[in-house]
């Protein structure tokens, strides 16, 4: 059985997922939309759906799944993490309005309905499977849908100070309505075009956030690891096609593991490794976790799922391994080589992994919604010290800097770079960097999310554009960085 944080950490993905792209094979279907609200049960089980997602009350959602969803639905996560999962979708959309049943060509087993949401006027899809003699529902998924043929747009052509108004304006009422706390920064190669800060840092002192507030990064950190790694392959010092045992000694793990996984399995999330937020971290001191050697206990008895470059299976292990791997290879500790080596620089003044236990200046604490509506942080869920796969902080105007310095040649060559922002698995992923087509073009980057925090940069390769969210709200940058894909998207 999964442990409370792997279940919280596998909502939070379930979450990301909402707002990713189809994939082409799912875009290029045929569909028909039909404006009425699907027949019998099934428009039944869509009213009562609704209604409880756009309730944003836990008592109401409780009913929900008592009376429309299967007990084996039902009972695969705790009341209080389908509450909260249901709570996320409403405070990433602002909630969702039927619009049309969509059929496809060939047909679904799912009744499939889609939505518009209200804070952004993006569309939705919501499927769900109804089996058993009542007709319940054995499981719902949330995805992006296309726009219905017969649904009215304005997202015309726009010139670039029309979006960055537009934006602002957008971010003023996201801030309002308290589903945004965090940065915004949008910049056309050194140009910043756009900085905007709201909500507050610390919600006990009343502390408001500004441009150069320092949020977690997440797994964000993963381009920096990624980056050190092929600095030092540059310098002849490891190669992508070693074995990691020449790094990684059996202490951490068997080298019946550590002679089949290469350097670039590490960097691309290939390994067949897992992730070590397991039972042992959620059972164990964060204090015990300070430097890359301390995690060793949560990785040993670590095995493959998978013949290492086989698949794509994102790793935690993979990346914090890689620290292990830039110490040995380098001579020096990982936090030391990455401040040197990354953040000099890129004129990164403000970006580190901060011990947490001590006085740091301007770090925002992390929030998220508790059962009873309020909020709570997230200070005893988190590391207190980030890694080389994530939990670092950093500023919109560093991650700027980082994107600069990368486009820049001040990091690492170009034939470097190319190999970095290459899709090596067919999975949108390149070494420590995501890999994305977007409305406004193809991007590159990554973002970082847990509880109580979301982060992102997006590198627009095509325009030149650069776009960091950073929020100390739970998964409060995901839809906002969506919205900015858009609305880059339509300047002409």
């Amino acid at each position: 059985m999964p442990s409370i944080l792997q279940k919280v950490l596998l909502g939070t993905a379930l979450l990301t997922a909402l707002f990713q792209p189809l994939p082409a094979q799912q875009t290029a279907a045929p569909f028909q939309d039909s404006r009425g609200m699907p027949a019998g049960v099934a428009g039944h089980r869509t009213q009562a759906l609704l209604a409880a997602l756009n309730s944003n009350d836990p008592a109401f959602i409780a009913v929900f799944f008592d009376q429309h969803v299967s007990a084996r639905f039902r009972n695969m996560f705790p009341m209080a993490e389908h509450e909260q999962m249901f709570r996320n979708v409403f405070q990433m959309t602002g909630g969702l309005d039927f619009y049309s049943v969509r059929t496809y060509n060939p047909p679904r087993q799912q009744t499939v309905v889609i939505a518009r949401d209200r804070l952004f006027d993006s569309w939705h899809g919501i499927s769900f499977r109804l089996e058993g003699p009542d007709e319940r529902i054995t499981e719902i998924n949330f995805t992006p849908a296309r726009p219905p043929a017969d649904a009215q747009t304005t997202a015309g052509p726009l010139s670039e100070a029309e979006v960055m108004a537009i934006v602002k304006q957008k971010a003023g009422e996201l801030c309002q309505k308290d589903v945004f706390s965090g940065t915004i920064l949008i910049a056309k190669g050194d140009q910043v075009l756009l900085e905007y800060a709201c909500g507050e840092a610390s919600k006990a002192w009343h502390v408001h956030n500004n441009i150069n507030t320092r949020f977690n990064l997440g797994s964000m950190n993963k381009m920096f690891t990624a980056t050190a790694v092929m600095q030092l392959v540059e310098k002849g010092q490891l190669r992508l096609d070693e074995p990691i045992s020449r790094y990684v000694d059996e202490s951490w793990l068997p080298r019946t593991i550590t002679d089949r996984v290469t350097v670039q399995n590490l960097l691309t999330h290939t390994s067949g490794l897992g992730s070590y937020f397991n039972e042992t971290y959620e059972k164990s001191s964060r204090d015990l976790f300070r430097q890359v050697s301390d995690y060793k206990p949560l990785v040993q008895g670590d095995t493959l799922s998978f013949a290492p470059g086989s698949r794509f299976q994102y790793s935690n292990t993979g990346m914090l391994l890689l620290g292990v791997v830039i110490e040995k290879a380098s001579g020096e500790n990982y936090f030391d080589y990455i401040r040197q080596h990354l953040y000099a620089p890129a004129a990164m003044a403000t970006t580190d992994c901060y011990e947490l236990d001590r006085p740091n200046e301007n770090l925002a604490d992390g929030y998220l919604r508790a059962p009873d509506g309020g909020w709570k942080n997230n200070l005893f869920m988190h590391v207190l010290k980030g890694g080389p796969a994530g939990g670092g902080y950093s500023t919109a105007p560093d991650l700027h800097r980082f994107a600069r310095a990368l486009q820049t040649g001040k990091l690492v060559a170009a034939a470097s770079l190319e190999k970095m922002w290459q899709d090596h698995s067919g999975a949108g992923y390149g070494f420590g960097f995501g890999i994305d087509q977007t409305p406004a073009g193809p991007v590159v980057g990554h973002g970082g999310g847990f509880p109580g925090l979301n982060s992102n940069l997006d590198i627009l390769t095509g325009s030149g554009y650069i776009a960091v969210v950073m929020s100390n709200y739970d998964m409060g940058a995901e839809p906002v960085k969506e919205y900015l894909r858009r609305m880059l998207g339509r300047i002409r």
